[in-house]
């Protein structure tokens, strides 16, 4: 209990808004990491996933990059990433290391999003005469949206965990109280970082859940799901956990 009442005297202190660690600063860095990194990723990722999901091919290429990508230990992957770019090129590597991180999470959710509708809901729209471009974007995009956002509210969160080794690499982050802390055995401080650290991860997974139902169709949200749907639907959710 004491360490954590000086956890929270050590966060409300003036001295924490001042040089170039203050706290704002170093949110600021955490923050531009991960926003640069999930944008990155989702312009990599989420055409190939409803390209995937669209056409049906390539599932099973991607499953397995999608594996193999969440394996790699991420600090480990930094740390190369630092050695091949260079330490001038220091914030490069750790962007690309973020980027590589998101992706699975985010292909997964595109094609899973596509994937997921019910197959005689897209013959209806073939039958109807539509394109397939236009059943893509009308059909399609509507509907895989919130197991879309799903996988970006997974990737986001494992993202913005990760940055927290950023200050491994001298780039910041709210990751530097803790790696600053634990050498000097300043534990208020470890304990202050890891406090905003979750805290900025519960904020973003809120607003992301709230963005989720947002994204549902009116008419799907009305509706009760059928039960083959409704499988593929909590198949899809599961692979992206």
């Amino acid at each position: 209990m004491n360490l954590f009442a000086e956890a929270l005297a050590w966060l409300f202190s003036p001295d924490r808004l001042q040089g170039s660690y203050a706290l704002p600063v170093l949110f600021g860095q955490h923050l531009f990491y991960t926003v640069v990194s999930i944008l990155i990723a989702a312009v990599i990722a989420v055409p190939a996933g409803w390209l995937i999901g669209h056409t049906g091919h390539g599932r099973e290429i991607a499953v397995a990059l999608s594996g193999a990508a969440r394996a790699i230990p991420s600090f480990g992957l930094l740390v190369l990433l630092v050695l091949l770019f260079g330490v001038v090129q220091t914030p490069a590597a750790a962007i690309v290391t973020f980027v590589l991180l998101a992706i699975p999470s985010l292909l997964a959710g595109a094609y899973t999003g596509v994937e997921a509708i019910d197959r005689q809901t897209i013959d209806a729209a073939r039958a109807m005469g539509m394109t397939e471009w236009q059943i893509f974007r009308k059909v399609e995009l509507p509907l895989g949206l919130p197991l879309l956002m799903g996988g970006v509210r997974a990737a986001t969160l494992q993202v913005i965990a990760t940055v927290t080794i950023a200050a491994y690499v001298n780039l910041g982050g709210l990751g530097w109280p803790i790696i600053q802390g634990i050498p000097l055995r300043r534990f208020d401080q470890v304990l202050g970082g890891a406090i905003l650290v979750a805290l900025l991860a519960l904020v973003v997974d809120l607003l992301l859940v709230l963005a989720q139902r947002a994204v549902v169709p009116a008419g799907v949200r009305s509706r009760p799901a059928r039960p083959s749907a409704a499988r593929r639907a909590k198949r899809a959710a599961a692979s992206l956990a």
